[in-house]
């Protein structure tokens, strides 16, 4: 080292005058004296970075008060940034002049300049002299080729560093010094844009050190974050989960992002709510359990906030059914178990609930809901299961697979079974966990009350829609009943309508009947989205319900008063 630094003070001032002369001199003779000292001068700037890197800012200007110019005459000379490698020596020089913490302004001046001269190193190049055009078409290039050409070479050179940096581990005589990483991260921020820097940028995002702190900027990661969220640079999910593994407010404005986007969005629709997440890449990155407990957190604060919103419980079930499909294309064998991502539930409910309902046997659905809802059940009204969370942490995973409660109510209108009771038990669980067991009892007799009168009019050959508004309708001739029963009681009535073969000519009336308010119709609305998202999910065959089901959203979506106009509507009169 110390004979580095020798040969480096001896050779200072030699390359400092040669580098005037090229500056002044614009001949063949000044390009060809150039050229045959380019080695020998990429050799000194070898030797000048193994020389700085060992002091701090203020010793360098004190040691070489010249050192910007030289440095400076360095950045201008095209003839040397024509190759990536005297571009790499030149940045790692120019990163040991900026002070991390500058005392004083003058201090504070160079941080400013060298940032200056970094940017321009790393901005495409665009070289107007006549000399260097010629060079450049000498090459067999133009200078829009070559420019950008050269850029990217540069950034290959530096990304491959990184890289190898990252596979030699603690091998110090190869490594990459922590510091110059972090100054890299730093120049940077205002180029994440560009295109050509991409493989730099996801090199730093992939690096891990073995530093004890972060060695990037946090500017770094919200500049390729904001670019990430707007579709400015396009980065693989690997680089993608490194960012928000790393910087965790990024990954949190991610998550917020997307909530914007879902609550601007039209409600009720399924497939949008789908795309809008798998489009986020928060389902994919969420196979890292660090990343799925922090956003299922925010959903359960959103949750809480909004009361149990449906468009909120919609946008959890689809999260949910994203995340477990690129679970299973990540790990066939799962990397992590279950407990990790539902550190507060039941593994066995987990396990149970994990099974896609398309996975199953249709004839076996009864038994599958009857077991998860006698698991529930005994978590919830047993005091001896507390170590599970209690009633609100069960519900909060059961609308994960909010899919199970969809296919009970179904099932309930559709099948003559005695499981009848385990199914009204999850309906009611699953719209409202605060109720306790005796008011959950209650709705439940409710619920079987209108249960048994749409069995007795499935099979019979005319219906009318009076019949069947009885159904939802509060009774003069009682109390009135809990708003939640109401809304559980038009859900079996949705499900008769779509499913009973009388059910169907008298659909639209039924819907007018029962919809008298905007907040009713757009229940309605969501009801037969996600029926349908849930039918082709599970590519369940029923033509003439899913005709039905598609006209009467059709209707709903061209409705434009509330309550509807009855004159207008699908009828659909098929045999």
């Amino acid at each position: 080292m110390a004979q580095d630094s020798v040969d480096f003070s001896s050779h200072y001032q030699f390359w400092m005058q040669k580098l005037s002369v090229w500056e002044h001199a614009s001949t063949s003779e000044t390009q060809q004296d150039t050229c045959l000292h380019l080695p020998r001068f990429q050799e000194f700037l070898r030797q000048m970075y193994e020389v700085l890197k060992e002091l701090n800012s203020s010793t360098i200007i004190e040691r070489f008060p010249t050192i910007g110019q030289l440095l400076a005459k360095t950045c201008w000379n095209p003839f040397i940034l024509a190759f990536d490698e005297s571009q790499k020596i030149l940045i790692w020089c120019l990163c040991c002049l900026i002070n991390k913490e500058p005392q004083n302004s003058e201090e504070s001046k160079l941080n400013s300049w060298t940032r200056g001269l970094l940017s321009q190193i790393l901005s495409a190049f665009r070289f107007d002299t006549k000399e260097v055009e010629l060079f450049i078409q000498s090459l067999g290039y133009t200078p829009e080729d070559y420019c950008p050409g050269l850029l990217k070479n540069m950034v290959l050179s530096l990304a491959s560093e990184l890289r190898e940096n990252h596979l030699n581990g603690f091998n110090t005589q190869r490594r990459m010094v922590p510091e110059k990483i972090r100054f890299l991260s730093r120049i940077c921020i205002p180029l994440v844009t560009l295109p050509d820097i991409e493989p730099l940028v996801e090199a730093l995002l992939t690096y891990h050190g073995h530093e004890t702190q972060e060695v990037l900027w946090p500017e770094f990661f919200d500049a390729v974050n904001e670019a990430f969220l707007l579709k400015k640079i396009s980065l693989p999910t690997s680089a993608v989960v490194c960012l928000w593994l790393r910087h965790l407010p990024s990954l949190e404005k991610a998550t917020l992002h997307l909530f914007e986007k879902l609550i601007s969005s039209e409600r009720n629709f399924l497939r949008r709510i789908e795309y809008f997440l798998k489009d986020s890449l928060l389902p994919e990155a969420a196979c890292h359990p660090a990343i799925f407990r922090i956003v299922d957190e925010m959903f359960r604060y959103v949750l809480l906030e909004t009361d149990g919103a449906p468009e909120v419980l919609a946008a959890i079930q689809v999260f949910t059914q994203c995340f477990v499909e690129a679970l299973e294309k990540k790990n066939k064998q799962l990397k992590f178990t279950l407990k990790t991502y539902f550190p507060y539930a039941s593994p066995s409910l987990v396990m149970v609930l994990l099974q896609h309902p398309k996975e199953i046997p249709q004839e076996l659905w009864l038994q599958t809901l009857k077991h998860i809802s006698e698991m529930l059940r005994e978590i919830v009204e047993d005091q001896t299961h507390r170590s599970y969370g209690g009633p609100f942490e069960c519900w909060f995973l059961f609308i994960h697979f909010g899919v199970w409660a969809d296919i009970a109510a179904e099932q309930l209108v559709m099948s003559e079974t005695e499981s009848s009771e385990a199914l009204l038990w999850l309906l009611a669980f699953s719209y409202n966990p605060r109720d306790g067991s005796l008011q959950r009892a209650k709705i439940m007799v409710e619920l079987k009350a209108a249960l048994i009168h749409l069995k007795k009019l499935f099979r019979s050959p005319t219906l009318s829609a009076k019949d069947l508004q009885a159904v939802a309708a509060e009774s003069p001739d009682r109390d009135p009943r809990p708003a939640l029963c109401q809304q559980l009681s038009r859900r079996l009535l949705l499900n008769f309508l779509l499913w009973a073969p009388g059910g169907h000519a008298i659909a639209w009336e039924v819907i007018t009947l029962v919809a008298p308010t905007d907040e009713i119709t757009h229940e309605i609305i969501g009801f037969l989205d996600q029926t349908l998202y849930r039918w082709d999910h599970l590519c369940e065959e029923a033509p003439r319900s899913r005709k039905l089901a598609r006209e009467l959203l059709a209707e709903l979506h061209a409705s434009s008063t509330s309550p509807l106009n009855v004159g207008r509507g699908c009828r659909d009169q098929d045999p």
